[in-house]
C-alpha cells in the first residue's frame, strides 16, 4: 500500500522502505533465534543508518538530527513497523524529551546520541506504576548540590544498552487544589554510576529488543542533570508520551500492512476444493476488513501527527490513535494467521511472530483500558449538563 500524500512524504517513505528491507529485514531470522543483535550487526547497521541518513530522524536539524516534523516522522514509523522492533530500534529515534536538554546537557547528552555516540533509555514505569504514572515511588533526596536516588524501575527498553538513563523520581510533595501531588523529576542518569544494576526480562514479545529492570541502590547524580525543572518531570515527559501513542500506531500500520501482504499472496495461491482460498468469502472478507482498518488507522495517524505538529493533540486524540492502532493490528495479524491456517503457527513464515509482537501493543504505551478510560471520561466531560 503505498503512501497517500505529498510528493516528499512519498520520496521519504520509499527510502525508508527500502534500508528496511535491504538492511534490516534480512536479519530477522537470526535475531528472532538468538533474541539478541550481536554487537557487530548492531554497530553495523547503525553506521548504515547514519550514513544514509536515516539516524535520529526526530532530533533537530540544529544538533545534528533529521529534523523530520511530526507528520514526516509518522510516514516513516509507518515504514519501520514493518520489521522487528530489535532491529528498527537500532536506527535511533531519541526520546524527544531529550529536546529539554540545556547548557553542557547538550554536548554530553543530546549531541553524543544524535551522532550514535551514546544511547538513552527512558525509565518511568515501575513494579507498582505502569499506567498510573504519577504512583511511582523512586526517590531522589536533595543532598548538597546532588541527589541520591533510590527505587526500581521496570520494563525499560534496552537498558542493557543504555549509556545513560532518563530517569523519573519523587523529589517531594506540593499542595495542589486537589491535595497533596508528588513533585516528579527527571534526571539524566549515567549507566556507570556506582548503585546502578540492570537486569534483562524474558517476555513474549520483540525478541532481541530486551526489557529490564534497573535498580538504584543511593545512587550519585550531579543537580545539573536535572531534566527540565526540578518537579517538571511529568510535564516534559507528556510530549514523548504523546508522541509514542501516536508513533506506536504509525509502526502498527507498517506491521499490519506486512501481515496483510502475507495473507493476500497466500489466499491467491493456496488452493482448495478446487479453487483459491481467496475467493471464499470467508478468507476474502478478512482482507477486506483488514485493508479498511489499516487505512482508518493510517488516516488517524496522520491526523494525530499534524496535530502534534502544530501543538494542538490533546490526550483523548492520543489515546484514540493509539486504542485502534494496537487493537487494529492485533487482529489483523491473528486473521492473517488463520488465513495460512497450519502454516501460520509454523517458524518457517514470519506470521506467528508477527502474532506474538502485536500483543504488546495493547499494553505498553498505556493499556486499552486505561485509553478506554482517557476517552470516556472526555467525552462525558464534552457532554455534560
Amino acid at each position: 500500500m503505498d503512501p497517500a500524500g505529498p510528493e516528499d512524504l512519498k520520496l521519504l517513505a520509499q527510502g525508508v522502505r527500502s534500508f528496511v528491507e535491504a538492511e534490516l529485514q534480512p536479519h530477522e531470522a537470526l535475531v528472532e533465534r538468538l533474541d539478541a543483535v550481536p554487537d557487530e550487526l548492531f554497530r553495523e547497521i547503525q553506521r548504515k543508518a547514519l550514513a544514509a541518513g536515516f539516524y535520529a530522524l526526530n532530533m533537530p536539524e540544529e544538533h545534528g538530527g533529521g529534523g523530520l516534523t511530526s507528520p514526516e516522522r509518522a510516514v516513516a514509523e509507518i515504514e519501520f513497523g514493518r520489521v522487528s522492533r530489535a532491529l528498527g530500534v537500532i536506527c535511533n529515534r531519541p526520546a524527544p524529551i531529550l529536546k529539554a536538554c540545556v547548557g553542557d546537557q547538550i554536548e554530553t547528552y543530546l549531541r553524543p546520541t544524535i551522532r550514535g555516540e551514546r544511547w538513552e533509555c527512558f525509565a518511568l514505569t515501575e513494579p507498582g506504576a505502569g499506567s498510573d504514572a504519577r504512583a511511582i515511588i523512586t526517590k531522589a533526596v536533595g543532598d548538597g548540590d546532588d541527589y541520591i536516588i533510590n527505587g526500581t524501575k521496570q520494563f525499560i527498553t534496552l537498558a542493557m544498552r543504555a549509556d545513560y538513563i532518563i530517569t523519573f523520581a519523587v523529589t517531594g510533595v506540593e499542595d495542589t487544589p486537589r491535595g497533596p501531588r508528588k513533585r516528579i523529576t527527571a534526571f539524566l542518569v549515567d549507566k556507570g554510576t556506582p548503585g546502578i544494576t540492570v537486569t534483562p526480562l524474558d517476555v513474549l514479545s520483540n525478541r532481541g529488543m530486551k526489557s529490564c529492570i534497573i535498580s538504584f541502590d543511593d545512587v550519585r547524580v550531579p543537580g545539573r542533570n536535572i531534566l527540565g525543572a526540578e518537579g517538571g518531570g511529568f510535564a516534559i515527559a507528556k510530549t514523548w508520551i504523546f508522541s509514542g501513542r501516536v508513533m506506536l500506531a504509525a509502526n502498527c500500520v507498517g506491521l499490519a500492512e506486512r501481515a496483510m501482504g502475507i495473507a493476500a499472496q497466500w489466499a491467491n495461491t493456496r488452493v482448495a476444493f478446487g479453487k483459491p482460498i481467496g475467493q471464499f468469502q470467508g478468507t476474502s472478507f478478512k482482507l477486506a476488513d483488514m485493508a479498511t482498518e489499516i487505512h482508518a488507522t493510517r488516516l488517524m495517524v496522520f491526523d494525530a501527527a499534524a496535530k502534534m505538529q502544530d501543538g494542538t493533540i490533546t490526550q483523548r486524540e492520543a489515546s484514540q490513535v493509539n486504542l485502534f492502532g494496537s487493537e487494529m493490528v492485533g487482529r489483523v495479524t491473528d486473521n492473517a494467521l488463520q488465513i495460512l491456517g497450519g502454516m501460520g503457527v509454523t517458524k518457517d513464515l514470519p506470521l506467528e511472530r508477527f502474532w506474538r509482537d502485536a500483543r504488546v501493543e495493547r499494553i505498553w504505551e498505556g493499556t486499552s483500558e486505561i485509553h478506554r478510560d482517557i476517552i470516556s471520561k472526555d467525552v462525558l466531560r464534552e457532554f455534560s449538563a
